[in-house]
């Protein structure tokens, strides 16, 4: 995963506002007590770093993957 692509998953899931606000300010013990601008930062995958999030959230399993996206031509 890209960070790209969890920026996208955060948007997506808690909107742009409050994603940013999540990301920098929620400690996420499973990767080493960062928040997850932290943890991109010092390199940790961005897909830990979003099912930490998720975790944390009590984020459903069945919305982990993202919405679902058409295909572009």
């Amino acid at each position: 995963m890209r960070n790209s692509d969890f920026w996208r998953l955060m948007e997506d899931e808690f909107g742009s506002g409050y994603a940013y606000h999540l990301a920098s300010s929620a400690v996420l013990a499973a990767v080493g007590g960062r928040t997850a601008e932290e943890a991109l930062q010092a390199g940790v995958d961005p897909r830990d770093v979003w099912f930490a999030v998720c975790d944390l959230q009590d984020v459903p399993h069945e919305r982990r993957l993202g919405r679902d996206r058409p295909i572009r031509e």
